[in-house]
């Protein structure tokens, strides 16, 4: 009697195990398909913004055959789309890039519109001038003194625009550092031997930019994906923007050696490729990615 039931037992409890392992292996399925759809959903996302920064690059390309006034700055505004949609390649699809390079489409997008706009602006006040100068030789005088007039105000315009009135930085370098007890700060390749990263740029010289403090921002992203360092938000018009550390200057128009040093906690620094962006406010002005072995 005691075997019998022994038996049932056993049997009660094979069913029920076989049971879970039915349940666990349905969950394990469908959870393995959402994370799935979720990254062929991030990938078709990403190529969507690349085919969008490549139809921009290839409308400022017309505009620039077709433009000869504002050559200048629409050369500078394609580049800066090229190295944006460089690092879209270079960058392994997720939900917080995605978020970050379709904000920078938007911002391009208006930035076009503004300058294709100015642009034909330019291009039909100077058709209508050569109108004018044609109809009559009274008017011709005028008119030319309304060109020299017009000339002077196109090029005030394109320094102004070329020059603008943002920030904007060049040398960006980025380095893995170990602060000793005497305060001195030693660079190292190694990523076991670094407690910090340090970022080093350059503010350009611009005497549109109003002199007086400026706060730059920098994200420091891992081999993992994760940001390091502080992980403090800053709001920009209810727009938020997580970093890794910060540094407020003093800008007077000339160039400026900047510096931030970005503490790390313990395993965020490991080995592989990093990804650096410098941010003036909200806008992103410089990029690099550097290596720890």
């Amino acid at each position: 009697m005691t075997t019998q039931n022994n038996n049932l037992t056993l049997k009660i409890l094979i069913g029920v195990l076989g049971a879970l392992l039915l349940i666990l292996g349905i969950f394990t399925y469908k959870f393995y398909n959402e994370e799935k759809q979720n990254k062929a959903i991030l990938q078709q996302e990403k190529d969507l913004i690349e085919s969008e920064l490549g139809e921009l690059i290839t409308k400022y390309d017309n505009a620039i055959a077709l433009n000869e006034v504002m050559d200048d700055h629409l050369l500078k505004a394609k580049e800066r789309i090229v190295v944006l949609l460089d690092s879209v390649k270079d960058n392994d699809a997720n939900l917080a890039l995605i978020s970050r390079y379709r904000r920078e489409v938007g911002k391009l997008k208006k930035e076009r519109e503004r300058l294709f706009k100015l642009a034909d602006s330019l291009t039909t006040a100077n058709v209508q001038l050569a109108t004018d100068l044609d109809s009559t030789s009274v008017e011709l005088n005028k008119r030319i003194i309304f060109s020299d007039s017009l000339q002077t105000q196109n090029a005030q315009l394109a320094e102004i625009v070329e020059r603008g009135s943002a920030l904007t930085a060049s040398n960006i370098k980025a380095e893995g550092v170990r602060v000793r007890n005497s305060g001195k700060i030693s660079t190292s390749t190694k990523a076991s031997k670094s407690e910090k990263v340090r970022v080093c740029f350059t503010l350009s010289p611009n005497k549109l930019t109003e002199k007086g403090d400026k706060e730059l921002f920098v994200q420091v992203v891992n081999p993992n994906n994760n940001l390091i360092g502080d992980k403090l938000s800053a709001n920009f018009d209810d727009v938020p923007l997580t970093y890794s550390g910060r540094n407020k200057v003093f800008y007077e128009n000339e160039a400026l050696d900047v510096c931030v040093l970005v503490d790390a906690e313990d395993g965020e620094l490991v080995k592989g490729n990093y990804v650096v962006n410098l941010f003036s406010g909200p806008r992103m002005i410089s990029n690099t990615q550097f290596e720890l072995k």
